[in-house]
């Protein structure tokens, strides 16, 4: 079997990072990897322990590591949080978007925890940011979408439309922007395995779903919180310097099969 690759690939030294919905999963995973990649990296999220966990974990690894309580949900909290992130970090040269509001019910309830948590936290993060951003010579943003916002289901619609939403917002956004040479993309991932995530329950709790869905993944497994890390480092390095108001797709080509 091939070794894993290793975010030593990339260096991220003397970069100021935020990663907003940083403690668990995906969020965790590329907060971790630009901490080994030498960034000083800020965290935020709901859960107080897995919030002190991750902070532990990136404080490992030799680099600056910033954490806080943060309701992503809410206008004031995310504002005050980004002031916090960039008073500790020294600035912000590349802002995370990556927190979600599980929005899959397609109810009042299920569509404002997507409106509110996986766009509305996405803009208006990137709105206090945005003077931070400007005074750096490498600034980006990277929202996290999903491969959901490409095509119709029947399960989460409001999930796939506000995600959607979001690839939009990542092309208008990277336009307003690019004036300041601040780049402004989109990872759109698979599914995606963690422990006590999303599909690690559904493997015990919907065993023929998690079937179902792997057996649609041309690679053959599920994929990890590393895997979208290394496009985020990757979209946020030099290396796409002239990369901008993209989505990119990481899923083992599972978007192919529909």
């Amino acid at each position: 079997m091939p070794s894993q690759p290793s975010s030593a690939a990339f260096d991220f030294h003397g970069y100021r990072v935020v990663v907003a919905g940083g403690s668990r999963g995906i969020g965790r995973g590329i907060a971790l990897a630009f901490a080994q990649a030498g960034a000083a990296v800020s965290v935020c999220a709901r859960g107080q322990a897995a919030l002190d966990e991750t902070h532990a974990a990136i404080a490992a690894t030799g680099a600056v590591a910033h954490a806080a309580s943060c309701d992503l949900a809410d206008a004031k909290a995310i504002e005050a949080y980004v002031e916090q992130a960039a008073a500790a970090l020294g600035g912000i040269d590349v802002l995370i978007n990556n927190a979600s509001g599980y929005g899959f019910s397609d109810d009042d309830e299920g569509w404002a925890a997507g409106f509110n948590v996986d766009l509305m936290a996405a803009v208006r993060a990137s709105r206090h940011a945005l003077p931070h951003l400007k005074a750096s010579s490498h600034a980006s943003i990277v929202h996290t979408s999903s491969i959901a916002a490409f095509h119709p289901g029947v399960r989460g619609p409001a999930y796939a439309a506000i995600k959607a939403a979001l690839n939009q917002y990542t092309t208008s956004q990277a336009l307003a922007l690019a004036s300041d040479r601040i780049r402004v993309n989109a990872v759109a991932p698979g599914s995606i395995e963690f422990p006590d995530g999303l599909w690690d329950r559904r493997k015990t709790e919907a065993p023929e779903l998690y079937r179902n869905i792997l057996a649609k993944i041309p690679f053959g497994r599920y994929g990890r919180p590393e895997d979208i890390a290394h496009a985020v480092l990757f979209l946020a390095s030099p290396w796409a310097g002239w990369i901008t108001g993209q989505t990119l797709c990481v899923d083992g080509g599972q978007l192919l099969t529909g």
